[in-house]
């Protein structure tokens, strides 16, 4: 599990689902939703199919930076 404690300053380039639910304080599926619904677009890694999100969307959603897409 991911024990380091995120934050805006240090996000990595890709975060997970958890990451994503953690920092915007929602559920898993939440993102899962927002992903289907176009909302917060995900990137489908490996032979599984796991996502995985852009920093510049999640902080775009926070109101942080511009959308640069």
């Amino acid at each position: 599990m991911f024990n380091q404690t995120l934050s805006i300053d240090n996000l990595p380039d890709l975060l997970t689902v958890r990451e994503v639910a953690k920092i915007l304080r929602v559920s898993p599926l939440t993102i899962k939703r927002w992903g289907k619904r176009g909302k917060l677009p995900a990137i489908r890694i490996n032979s599984r199919g796991d996502r995985r999100y852009k920093k510049e969307a999640i902080l775009w959603l926070l109101g942080i930076a511009q959308k640069s897409e």
